[in-house]
């Protein structure tokens, strides 16, 4: 490429081609002369004559120099010029293109990909073949043209971990078969690592290598750690020389699901220290609700730690059913499981009944056999919905009734009465050990210590499903630990005491082991390697080298055991893994990670990533040349006298003054519109009638602040529409009081009409005449509402059946008063083949909403209070009058309820919380 004044050309040859530009405007100079008509009789004597001098008009020097600026923007523009070239030497032969490609370059993914970019497009103009290593994924060396690679680079990305030692020994086989010498750029993500040197040596004796880095310094945030009863974070760097503020976000879902940054903190890093330390204190719910802590400006994997069940600390409540006399804790069932618990987990105290509203992660019976018939109700409510109940055995237990003849609710399996005792003074067996934990059990893995013996225990009924309920036996095939599932939680039961009586088992490590395995206590401890061994954990959510996390789709289970490495792979993707109940997160940094800065020997260049993009300027200098070329025939024509100037200026004012359809808003529509959307707005339709108005007003004005303190909705202050003038389309629900003295509306106001009832708008028609005549046609009222109604596309009407869905979409209803009561209110009707099914309470109708509501019981007056929240008009008699409008104002919340949600509530999966509340 060629540089002349700070522009590049690729083909600078093109450019000779402005020599000719005086030649041309020898040749332009020239133009014939316009001809002009003129009416003269005499010019029959002329006829004939022939003049042998020609005279020429000159061309004008503005139209001259208008065509050599077009001539030179074609010439320049084929020539390639290229705006900020790149400067380097271009080389030749084969260029190799070395990327990291890892997390610590994500921040500067986007500096990176330009760079390479600028590189390929160079090496392209200069005819090079091009090839892509990436260390973090190496694949097969492949020498293609540039243009190639340039279409593949949006596919390009950082993966989420280092190269390790085997994809180091990957890239050495893969080098050794390219032939020849070529030139490399290694674009470097600037954080060192096993085999880097060794990858630079063995391309340093291949080729010329240049490095192109970024100056930034790279940040990784440690994993959260819960210490002491805070949150404890540790951020890296790997330039020390200054002073660094680096902010924390701790970000989780809100009540609503929705993530959010739920609090946020700033490590300080002093000059020369590699690493900073900060503490953050929350509330166990909040910090509950923390799924990810990230370095607030860093885009990439190691700037983020993945949140895991180590900083929820379970809450845990034991209850035992006998107490050791004072001086005698040893001898208390409660003793060791406390001991287990309270280091790692929140201990609740209280009764039961007072524990379980506060939804405790696990509840321990140690040695309670009876429990009252509430007690049983809560629990097992309270074990469905996810809850783990841990069970006991112990003398209270063996000596009830408790599961004998038939399996009960809250024990895992049936029980033997009396109880099984060996090695004992009044034994002749000797004391048993336990067996191996099977592979289907939650405690595979764990080593049996020998020394862990059982003299008493309680014993399991034969059944069909024992053997499958079995997760821990003796030597001799008993069952020593059971567990069944109910609902979405689980009970387990311990066939010895929760104390040493029976056994050895809770003076024991495994007892721990065996809790932890079971999620009694917090996952702090989960990542040591006897929790870990002969588990399976499965990837739910995996993260990309930018830190986003994504669902893990049908990526296999991963052994225990390679989770207590650590080791970050293609094999072990960092994200979240769960093993049933349990979580852990898999981070890009761990608590051994030390991020070092890459070293360059002093014979290898470094250079910046800094680059200015290169920009093509042949489209827009050729684009001018014909803008230019368009005057240029527009002004021959024009001097020529074949266009007139009020010609040629008449396309370009049309095109200027072209008209648009669209009308402008008034100030005053627009005003109207966003008073309307803003809010969810409720409208009645103006009569004429200014009490009438005033009293529709007022009415939906009470019907919006009854739904505001009693509903999720909050609608503004109601509006009064003209059919005739205003959009209708805002609204979702028009209350239209009927005067038999009111105007039919236009045909014009009749089509907003229907397109408003089409488009799924609702109008609640109200006669207001129920207490004279009940609602038809022999009122005036009524009479009216024919006349009104007519030009309508209404369907077809019925009295609002009993199981419609205005009866509950969410106050239960039987009738619909206003400030009158007649049960006749009408509503579209239900398609022919809505059947009941047998055993279900209502219809399952469709999920439309019907679009009008007709009848007499002036239900505006019963809503209707002035500003101060006052009722404006009677409504009955005492008790009974105010127990009526209470009606009409849940009939209105109902009303507006099902213009809102449509008929969901007749779904199927309302029908148990009905039948509950109808006492079904």
């Amino acid at each position: 490429m060629t540089v002349l004044a700070g522009i590049g050309f690729t083909a600078p040859w093109l450019l000779l081609g402005l020599l000719a530009l005086p030649i041309l405007w020898l040749l332009l100079r020239a133009v014939p002369p316009a001809p002009i008509r003129r009416l003269f009789p005499a010019v029959t004597l002329l006829l004939g004559i022939r003049d042998d001098e020609t005279v020429s008009d000159r061309t004008p020097w503005w139209l001259l120099l208008l065509r050599m600026l077009a001539v030179a923007a074609v010439i320049i523009g084929l020539a390639g010029p290229v705006l900020n070239p790149s400067r380097d030497e271009a080389g030749s032969g084969p260029l190799l293109v070395v990327m990291d490609a890892t997390w610590a370059g994500a921040s500067h993914w986007a500096d990176q990909t330009e760079l390479l970019s600028v590189q390929l497009a160079e090496a392209g103009r200069a005819g090079r073949q091009v090839a892509i290593l990436r260390l973090s994924d190496p694949e097969p060396v492949v020498f293609q043209s540039a243009a190639a690679w340039r279409s593949r680079l949006p596919g390009l990305r950082p993966e989420p971990w280092q190269p390790s030692e085997t994809q180091s020994n990957r890239v050495a086989d893969i080098l050794d078969k390219v032939d020849g010498r070529f030139d490399t750029l290694w674009i470097s993500d600037g954080l060192d690592y096993p085999g880097r040197d060794a990858a630079l040596d063995l391309l340093g004796s291949r080729s010329e290598v240049t490095v192109y880095q970024s100056i930034q310094p790279t940040f990784g945030l440690r994993p959260a750690k819960f210490e002491d009863g805070v949150v404890r974070l540790t951020t890296q760097r790997t330039q020390v020389d200054d002073p660094r503020e680096v902010t924390i976000l701790a970000q989780g879902r809100d009540p609503a699901g929705t993530m959010r940054v739920l609090a946020r903190v700033t490590a300080q890093f002093a000059p020369g220290d590699d690493q900073a330390t900060t503490d953050l204190s929350l509330p166990s719910e909040l910090r509950a609700r923390i799924t990810r802590f990230e370095i607030e400006g860093q885009r990439s994997a190691g700037a983020v730690t993945l949140a895991d069940d180590s900083l929820r600390r379970h809450e845990v409540a034991v209850f035992a059913g006998r107490q050791s006399r004072e001086g005698l804790a040893l001898l208390s069932g409660k003793h060791y499981l406390t001991q287990v618990v309270v280091p790692t987990a929140e201990f609740i105290d209280g009764t039961l009944l007072e524990v379980l509203p506060a939804n405790p992660d696990v509840v321990i019976l140690a040695d309670i056999a009876t429990l009252s018939d509430l007690e049983e109700a809560e629990l097992t409510a309270w074990v469905e919905k996810g809850g783990l109940l841990l069970r006991f055995a112990g003398p209270r237990l063996a000596a009830s009734d408790l599961a004998r003849a038939e399996e009960n609710t809250l024990m895992p399996v049936r029980l033997r009465g009396g109880g099984r005792s060996v090695g004992g003074a009044m034994s002749w067996g000797e004391a048993k050990t336990l067996a191996p934990f099977d592979e289907t059990s939650p405690f595979f893995g764990l080593r049996v210590p020998a020394e862990v013996t059982v003299t008493t225990q309680v014993m399991a009924q034969p059944d069909p499903t024992l053997a499958d309920r079995v997760i821990a036996s003796l030597n001799d095939g008993t069952p020593l630990v059971t567990r069944k599932t109910l609902g979405l939680g689980q009970i387990v039961l311990f066939h010895v005491t929760a104390n040493a009586e029976w056994s050895n088992l809770p003076l024991s490590g495994l007892f721990v082991e065996m809790l932890d395995r079971l999620a009694v206590s917090s996952a702090a401890k989960i990542r040591e390697a006897v929790n870990l061994e002969g588990t399976t954990w499965i990837p739910t959510r995996v993260m990309d080298g930018f830190g986003a996390l994504a669902d893990a789709g049908n990526l296999p289970g991963i052994p225990g055991k390679d989770l207590a490495q650590n080791t970050i792979g293609p094999d072990l993707r960092p994200g979240i893994y769960t093993n049933e109940k349990r979580s852990l997160a898999m981070n890009v940094i761990s608590d051994d990670t030390q991020l070092s800065a890459a070293t360059w020997p002093a014979s290898v260049p470094v250079r910046g990533l800094a680059v200015e993009p290169e920009r093509d300027l042949s489209g827009l200098l050729l684009s001018f040349a014909l803008l230019l070329l368009v005057i240029d025939v527009i002004a021959s024509l024009m001097l020529s006298g074949r266009l007139g100037f009020g010609r040629a200026v008449a396309p370009v004012l049309a095109l200027l003054m072209l008209p648009t359809d669209l009308p402008a808003q008034s100030a005053e529509e627009t005003d109207f519109a966003l008073s309307s959307t803003n809010e969810l707005v409720l409208a009645h339709v103006l009569t004429g009638d200014t009490g009438l108005d005033r009293i529709a007003n007022a009415g939906l004005r009470g019907l919006s602040d009854t739904l505001f303190f009693r509903t999720s909705i909050e609608p503004a202050n109601p509006i009064g529409i003209d059919l005739e003038r205003d959009e209708l389309a805002f609204f979702p629900l028009l209350y239209w009081p009927v005067t038999p003295d009111q105007p039919l509306p236009s045909d014009v106001a009749y089509a907003k009409l229907n397109a408003y009832l089409r488009s799924g708008g609702m109008i609640l028609f109200d006669t207001r005449d129920a207490d004279i005549a009940g609602f038809g046609a022999s009122s005036p009222n009524g009479r009216k509402l024919q006349q009104l109604a007519k030009p309508l596309d209404i369907p077809p009407l019925e009295p609002i059946p009993r199981d419609h869905v205005l009866t509950r979409t969410f106050y239960l209803l039987q009738d619909f008063p206003g400030r009158h009561k007649n049960t006749q209110v009408w509503v579209e009707a239900a398609p022919p083949d809505a059947e009941q099914i047998e055993g279900m309470p209502f219809r399952n109708l469709n999920d439309g909403v019907t679009p009008v509501v007709i009848g007499g019981n002036d239900w505006a007056g019963a809503w209707a209070t002035d500003p101060d929240g006052r009722t404006l008009l009677p409504v009955g008699r005492g008790y009974a009058g105010e127990r009526q409008r209470e009606l009409a104002y849940r009939f209105g919340v109902n009303l507006v309820m099902h213009v809102l949600t449509g008929n969901y509530k007749s779904d199927q999966v309302h029908v148990p919380a009905l039948l509950d509340r109808l006492g079904q």
